[in-house]
């Protein structure tokens, strides 16, 4: 397996040390030659050690967007356009609809709450890898330094990250806090844990999801969501289509997600564009509607 140090740490804390039983470190830009092909990773602006794979034969360049996103994030490296022949892209949010806010006016929303509510705290539910610790460096970026208290459930992550690196401020466990302490506070779960018996222990909790989904109103209001906050860690509409316009490729493969809209777009636009079906991916399983942990509104 050719990986980031990043990715290579993260899925050994998620899947254990013997996950694979081969993995060799890669540098951004660092050449490999695999058979015919030389390989190199570029960063893809989704989580810590997310990388575009780029893949270079017969006088032609592949590159393979994986999941990316082109706003920044204070966790992680920025999405790095390649130049090539033939780009694959992601699609999750591949619909005119998904236009993602500021994600600084989002973060406000919870800050605003908390100032209205003080004797309550915003429990944020946000996927253990990648978004919870991309929302806690919003918050600190906006200058809320007190300390976050976080469910177990993301601790090992958080921790992994602070140890690469990437600060994220005073973060404390919700489990060694009494309801006093939490008054006020911000307490950070898995969206699993949102409505479980685990959040009863909380201050009157105003519940919040942080999911490019929350754009879809219908999402929130059936999760039982009082402050959706429409942050996403994959492209929106516009960052695609303006990906794909920079990029200008020969060819553009569309996958994980909306193809259909997306290859009309870039039809229309004078790309040659078409979907590629994977087997086992209908939606990204972290932000897809299955994988969100709120029930989905639909099987569609």
């Amino acid at each position: 397996m050719l990986a980031t140090a990043e990715t290579l740490a993260i899925m050994g804390a998620r899947y254990g040390e013997a996950f694979t039983p081969a993995r060799q470190a890669a540098r951004y830009g660092e050449k490999h030659r695999i058979g015919d092909a030389t390989v190199w990773l570029s960063p893809a602006g989704h989580v810590l050690g997310s990388a575009q794979a780029v893949i270079e034969a017969h006088g032609r360049r592949i590159v393979v967007s994986g999941d990316y996103k082109r706003r920044p994030d204070p966790t992680c490296a920025p999405f790095e356009p390649v130049p090539c022949d033939v780009f694959v892209t992601e699609a999750t949010f591949g619909l005119p609809v998904f236009r993602h806010p500021d994600d600084g006016k989002e973060v406000a929303k919870v800050l605003h709450t908390l100032e209205l509510f003080p004797e309550r705290c915003v429990l944020v539910g946000a996927y253990a890898l990648g978004k919870a610790q991309r929302i806690i460096a919003l918050f600190r970026r906006a200058g809320h330094d007190a300390p976050i208290y976080l469910h177990g459930a993301l601790e090992k992550l958080c921790g992994l990250y602070t140890s690469l690196g990437v600060e994220l401020g005073d973060l404390r466990l919700a489990k060694d806090a009494d309801k006093v302490e939490l008054m006020g506070r911000i307490v950070m779960a898995p969206p699993s844990a949102l409505g479980d018996r685990w959040s009863r222990r909380l201050p009157e909790p105003v519940t919040a999801f942080a999911s490019g989904w929350m754009r879809v109103r219908a999402r929130a209001r059936q999760g039982g969501i009082e402050l959706p906050l429409v942050i996403s860690d994959h492209a929106d509409w516009d960052e695609l289509t303006a990906t794909l316009t920079e990029l200008s490729p020969q060819e553009v493969w569309v996958t994980h997600g909306r193809e259909d809209a997306l290859v009309h777009w870039a039809g229309l636009n004078g790309l040659k564009a078409k979907p590629l079906h994977l087997a086992g991916y209908d939606e990204e399983g972290g932000e897809g509607p299955e994988g969100d942990g709120l029930k989905p509104p639909e099987a569609a």
